[in-house]
């Protein structure tokens, strides 16, 4: 199959690996440019979030607390181009605690995640993320 980007979730897809490929370069302009203004971000066992300014506020929050990697992205689409999911594994440092996490000495995790996409007039319009937090507990107690 030719990914040509003609297609919706062909468009869909380089959407969600452009937001990946951000992340992993630290580049927190690029990702919060593929996001709708109105972005809602339902955080892994935590509330949901809505808007650029305050994901923008949670990144910051991440790349203090956190240095992260996601390696072995899969990304799938619906035909419509409306939604997307995500498969991934992490590979992190944990830098500074957390709220209500244990203390942070630099200790490494590897651990697998996923994400759902709601994608409207081409840009996320929601991001729902998850991970197993008992084991990242596991990793960095």
């Amino acid at each position: 199959m030719r990914i040509d980007g003609s297609r919706l979730h062909d468009r869909a897809t380089e959407l969600v690996l452009a937001y990946y490929a951000a992340f992993n370069r630290g580049d927190r302009d690029a990702m919060l440019a593929l996001l709708a203004d109105d972005v809602v971000h339902d955080l892994n066992q935590g509330p949901r979030e809505t808007g650029r300014e305050a994901f923008a506020a949670f990144m910051a929050r991440m790349d203090r607390c956190y240095r992260e990697q996601l390696r072995d992205v899969v990304v799938m689409a619906t035909a419509d181009g409306a939604r997307a999911a995500a498969e991934y594994v992490v590979h992190g440092e944990y830098l500074e605690a957390d709220a209500g996490l244990p203390p942070a000495r630099g200790q490494r995790y590897v651990l697998p995640g996923g994400a759902f996409f709601e994608i409207r007039d081409g840009r996320i319009a929601r991001v729902t993320n998850y991970y197993n937090l008992e084991d990242w507990l596991a990793q960095v107690r």
